[in-house]
Parts: C-alpha cells; structure tokens; sequence
C-alpha cells in the first residue's frame, strides 16, 4: 500500500480514523459522554419504557416504535443503495479518471488510487448498514418485550426486571443507529479524500466538528438539560 499511496494520503486517512474513533468514544464511553444529547434521550428511552408499563393501551408505545423502524430501515436501504452507487462507480474508473484529467486543478488521481479509495467507500456504507440492519433488528426485539409486559393489575415483582430490559435494549438499538448515523456522516468527510489529501484531512474534521456540536453544544442539547430554563 505504501508503494500506491503518498505520506500525506496516509496521515490524512490516520487522522480520519482518529477523527472517527475519538468522537465515538468521546459520545458513548468517555467521562463525558454523560453531558452528551445521546445520553440525555437514552434517559428519556428509560422514562419512556417507564411510562409505557403503566399503560393499559399501548398504541401510542407501537406506533412511536414503528416509527423508529421505519427510519432505521430507510437508512439501511440508503446504505445498500450507496454501496450498489459505489461499485458501479468502480466499473467506471476509466472515465471517471478522463474527468479529472480535464479539470484544472490536478489531484494526482492514479487508477490504483481511485479503487483504493472507492473500496475504502464501500467498506464505509458497509459499516453503516450492519449498523442500521443490526439497529432494526433491536428494535424488532424492543416491540417484543413492550408486547410481553402485562397490564397493571396482572404486573408482579419480576415485571421492572422486563421494564429495565426493554429500556436497555431501546437504548442499545439507538446506540447503533447513532454509529451507523456517524458512519454515514463521515462519508461525507471521506468524499474529500477523491480530491487529495488536504481537503480529506480538512472534510473529516469539519463533519468531526459537527458532530462534537450537535452531541455537546447544540440548541437541542440545551433542551434536553434538566437544569434549562424555558
């Protein structure tokens, strides 16, 4: 691989990893991960199971989950349709590469390159979808276990415990849906590495700052603080 890419293509994807992998255990394992937006809903996810126990009639439970199956079902489509994009523009390496050719601005876009970073792509969306199918599939389980709690005269001591894994494997569907989500959104970031080096390394930090923003110091962070006032 060294003998394909540059130095600069190398620091460039390392910082994109680091980038990715920094964010995502800063929002999900770190000490402050606690002050995080993904945090703040898992809370209202328990609060939500919480409330649902002592409802008798469950439509509103059904349908908010059906909700969240759609949307994780339309990004995992997404993520399929992404990949099929991705390979037919690596049958089309050859004409791809005759406009780059044309532009101005020359990137030093080898046909080696190109595959590489179209593979690299792929393996992106790849991520992103057994994220998303995986997200489904949790979901899928969650509606399980609403259907298994009993209604309120019929629950008995054993009843939180059914409460407590529902709300867990709410909140574990969402955590990957949140990282199939980041998968897709770093794509983004990745899109610049087509173009060189430098607009990789600077397109995978600005979608880094994004994220960081809307995790921390969001406008919807605030209102999902406790402590805010309205």
């Amino acid at each position: 691989m060294t003998n394909i890419l540059s130095l600069y293509d190398i620091l460039a994807m390392g910082w994109f990893l680091i980038i990715w992998l920094g964010i995502s255990w800063l929002a999900d394992k770190s000490p402050w991960s606690k002050n995080s937006l993904s945090f703040q809903i898992a809370c209202y996810r328990r609060s939500w199971m919480e409330t649902m126990a002592r409802r008798d009639l469950r439509m509103i439970d059904t349908s908010i989950m059906a909700g969240l199956q759609q949307g994780t079902a339309f990004f995992a489509s997404t993520s399929i349709l992404a990949i099929g994009g991705s390979f037919a523009l690596l049958g089309s390496t050859e004409a791809v590469l005759q406009v780059f050719r044309d532009l101005p601005v020359d990137v030093g876009t080898s046909r080696p390159v190109w595959e590489m970073k179209i593979i690299g792509l792929i393996m992106i969306y790849a991520f992103a979808f057994f994220k998303f199918g995986w997200a489904y599939r949790l979901f899928n389980y969650c509606s399980i276990l609403i259907g298994a709690i009993p209604a309120v005269e019929d629950q008995d001591e054993t009843t939180a415990i059914d409460i407590a894994r529902a709300a867990e494997l709410n909140i574990l569907a969402g955590s990957h849906f949140n990282a199939g989500l980041r998968g897709i959104f770093f794509s983004i970031g990745y899109l610049g590495w087509f173009l060189g080096p430098l607009p990789f390394a600077v397109g995978s930090l600005l979608v880094g700052s994004v994220l960081i923003r809307r995790q921390f110091f969001s406008a919807s962070r605030k209102l999902m603080d406790a402590k805010s006032n309205y």
